[in-house]
């Protein structure tokens, strides 16, 4: 019964939703055409819809937004809708360009796809406004068993105390241990042995497990019982708890349960955004790089013999290496006189820097303060090697005497800039401040960080700080 509601609900949530996405275009048409005429008839438009429809629906469903929405807050709905609207108008602005590059709105576009965000947030809001509502006065409730104890499950349950409007009632706690730990409030239906029997004299539509590792095989009986009686059952996953990793519980090719630890803040969705900006990025980057490259490659070559560009191996993921390219801004022999050098290192650690290297000629020294030395890289982030943001790729004598902890720092896409960059890199005179840095970067990224540092990044290049 419960299920058959559950996919009622879907059903009535994607009518819903489909009606807003239908209504949109029209209501987009009506709002410009109050204000500019220029529009053509509504039909030679409509025929949009045919995409827009199936490509919206799809992202809604991939954003979980067809799932329960019990313990999902307003603003993570909301933020989900953005993420939709956002991959939708690229998707279907594609589609546009491909099909009708010239006869098609961009402004009806653009109000199509702002009201389709309002209509969609307005609907989403009011139905999880009313059926807050309607399980607080006792409607559409599931009650939950636990069974066991620790701090997670303290947290689960004080959680759901916190939010009546989710609809989640606790029937009580049964005991696994002679020395259980009671949870206040919680109602005491007997020991582990009486599960099944209190399950099948009381209303209980979830089971809650929360039992340490070495009693995970004792509970399959108890698991597979439940489950032919028609009850869903949840483990709280307490195995293992690293600080730095977010942990991900999800099935390989639908079939092999995994537990995933991630060591860093990106998702699939966020990095396909981050590949569209490195796009972008690079081809304006090149574009540039174009105008510029006639004088200084002449400047190059006028001022030491040698070649244009300096081609040199770097680390990029896990390891991996490739050919990181620059305008050459040393003398030909730099590598060589490298190691000569190396007791006036002014870096602490696995890093090589010298503030008047004299190994870098007075062309060079121009293009290091402007940072012009590094548009060649542009190609790089082009052909997929680097990310317009990211960590600044280490050589792989410097990866050489990495501790294990600096690796952190490769096990993402190289940048062009990056936090060290735009933190005042000239002030930071110590390797494992870079690296720390960098781990802020890779454990709290979001696309909005790497415009922020984008944004930053020429207003660096013009007060000449941080280059050397």
């Amino acid at each position: 019964m419960l299920k058959q509601q559950a996919r009622l609900f879907t059903r009535l949530a994607v009518a819903v939703d489909a009606a807003c996405i239908v209504a949109a275009l029209p209501l987009s048409y009506a709002f410009i055409q109050s204000f500019d005429q220029r529009l053509a008839h509504f039909q030679t438009y409509s025929w949009v819809l045919l995409i827009i429809l199936p490509v919206w629906l799809f992202l809604l469903a991939h954003c979980g937004l067809y799932a329960s929405l019990r313990t999902r807050t307003f603003p993570q709905i909301i933020g989900s809708l953005l993420k939709v609207h956002l991959f939708g108008g690229i998707l279907v602005a594609s589609a546009i360009y491909l099909v009708d590059p010239k006869g098609f709105s961009r402004l009806l576009l653009i109000t199509n796809i702002v009201t389709c965000l309002f209509l969609l947030t307005a609907a989403k809001g009011g139905i999880k406004l009313l059926l807050s509502h309607f399980r607080r006065k006792g409607y559409n409730i599931r009650h939950i068993l636990i069974v066991g104890t620790g701090e997670k499950l303290q947290h689960f349950v004080d959680l759901i105390r916190r939010h009546a409007d989710w609809g989640l009632v606790i029937s009580g706690i049964v005991d696994f241990c002679e020395d259980p730990k009671q949870f206040p409030g919680c109602i005491d239906l007997g020991h582990m042995d009486d599960l099944i029997d209190t399950c099948k004299l009381n209303p209980i539509d979830e089971v809650v497990f929360s039992v340490p590792p070495e009693k995970l095989t004792a509970m399959d009986h108890y698991i597979s019982t439940l489950q032919e009686m028609g009850i869903t059952v949840r483990m709280v996953i307490d195995l293992y708890d690293f600080p730095t990793s977010r942990k991900e519980l999800s099935l390989f090719h639908g079939d092999i349960p995994m537990l995933t630890f991630h060591s860093k803040a990106f998702d699939a969705e966020q990095l396909f955004l981050k590949r569209c900006l490195d796009i972008i990025g690079a081809i304006a980057g090149l574009a540039i790089n174009v105008v510029l490259f006639p004088l200084i490659a002449l400047a190059i070559k006028l001022d030491s013999p040698g070649p244009i560009f300096f081609g040199q191996p770097r680390v990029r993921e896990n390891g991996r290496r490739f050919i990181c390219w620059k305008f050459r801004t040393m003398h030909v022999d730099a590598e060589a006189q490298k190691q000569k050098l190396m007791a006036l290192n002014e870096m602490k650690g696995a890093m090589f820097k010298i503030k008047n290297d004299p190994r870098v000629t007075r062309v060079g020294r121009f293009l290091r303060k402007t940072s012009l030395d590094e548009f060649p890289q542009f190609w790089n982030v082009l052909h997929g090697e680097m990310s317009l943001v990211g960590t600044r790729p280490p050589t792989p004598d410097e990866v050489a005497n990495y501790q294990n902890w600096h690796r952190k720092r490769i096990s993402i896409k190289p940048g062009i800039t990056g936090l060290w960059q735009v933190s005042g890199r000239s002030q930071v005179q110590d390797f494992d401040d870079v690296v720390k840095l960098d781990l802020i970067y890779i454990e709290t990224w979001t696309i909005w960080m790497d415009i922020r540092i984008l944004l930053k990044t020429p207003l660096v290049m013009l007060a000449r700080r941080g280059a050397s």
